[in-house]
């Protein structure tokens, strides 16, 4: 039996709509692929640095273990997992100085693929729940301390007491045992860098060039040291960069001038008795003036790097205060 106009018409139909329905399929998962993120703002990292996946064996007298970090991502976010330990030469800990041995940390992160600018001024970051920024090594940036001054002088390295806020770097009257990558353990075992990570930027390769070092927790970069004499040039020549803060001309009132107590931390007790404490000790001791270097308050600014041509905001490892930022411009 032959089957009717009318059923092969509807077979017809069917067999149509099913196709430009395997067709409408096809072209939205083409559409999904070729824009995995769907970034609303300026600024998109997607694709930059995203398939790191490293295991190195430190056999530093002070590491003795593996360096393990992963850097992925999905639609939406980088993804960082590691366990904060570095993958260079380190100094030594224990010291006299920080009394601290590096353990393995659980480091597992994310970080925006669409960073976005919400406050031109920076917002400070506070506490150690949150890092301000990562290093490719998972190490943390971390570049205050937990050291205090009170107005009379009295001083701890760790949880002191008091308004005065003291600097790891850029002086001597303190020492927190760091090494030559201006960093050191805190009581946990984390490695940190308060400061240039030099071995790390002699690790990845090019220690005279525009580094990229690390993921701010905002999502935007982290390059050390060096960037292009103009900042929307990449064919300008390779300079340091300079952040714009000073030291004040005059202390701030109140500003502890002498060092009576080293009441706890390492080498509490051992301090001289009126030992004076010189301008830069304090975060206080320092200024921003707009335009004094090239960089802002938050030690960043907007330029052309290698990884971003079009231009993007990034932070900036410095040689001078603050080394590194204390602020963070875009959304967490």
């Amino acid at each position: 039996m032959r089957p009717s106009k009318k059923l092969l018409v509807l077979k017809k139909t069917i067999n149509i709509f099913i196709l430009l329905f395997i067709l409408s399929c096809g072209k939205k998962e083409d559409a999904v692929d070729s824009n995995p993120t769907n970034c609303s703002g300026e600024y998109t990292t997607a694709g930059v640095l995203v398939d790191i996946n490293e295991e190195i064996y430190n056999d530093d007298e002070s590491v003795n273990t593996h360096s393990r970090y992963s850097w992925s991502s999905d639609d939406n976010n980088r993804i960082l997992t590691g366990n904060g330990v570095p993958n260079h030469e380190v100094g030594t800990f224990p010291n006299a100085n920080n009394p601290n041995t590096i353990t393995e940390q659980n480091v597992n992160t994310r970080f925006s693929l669409c960073p976005k600018i919400i406050s031109e001024s920076g917002l400070g970051v506070v506490g150690p729940a949150l890092a301000i920024a990562y290093a490719l090594n998972s190490v943390k940036f971390d570049p205050a301390t937990a050291g205090r001054c009170n107005d009379a002088g009295v001083c701890s390295l760790a949880q002191g007491q008091g308004n005065w806020n003291i600097e790891a770097l850029g002086h001597d009257t303190f020492n927190f045992g760091d090494d030559m990558n201006h960093a050191h353990v805190q009581p946990n075992g984390a490695y940190h860098y308060h400061g240039m990570p030099e071995l790390l930027m002699e690790f990845l390769g090019d220690k005279q060039g525009m580094t990229l070092v690390g993921w701010a927790s905002d999502g935007f970069p982290v390059y050390a040291r060096y960037g292009y004499s103009d900042a929307n040039n990449s064919t300008s020549g390779i300079m340091s960069l300079t952040s714009s803060y000073r030291l004040k001309s005059t202390p701030d009132v109140n500003r502890p001038g002498i060092l009576t107590s080293l009441i706890g931390g390492p080498n509490q007790g051992t301090a001289s008795p009126n030992t004076p404490i010189p301008m830069g000790a304090f975060t206080q001791d320092y200024e921003y003036v707009e335009g004094l270097g090239d960089l802002d308050q938050c030690n960043g600014r907007f330029g052309v790097t290698p990884e971003f041509p079009e231009g993007i905001y990034y932070y900036v490892v410095t040689d001078d205060f603050p080394f590194f930022t204390r602020c963070l411009k875009g959304e967490v």
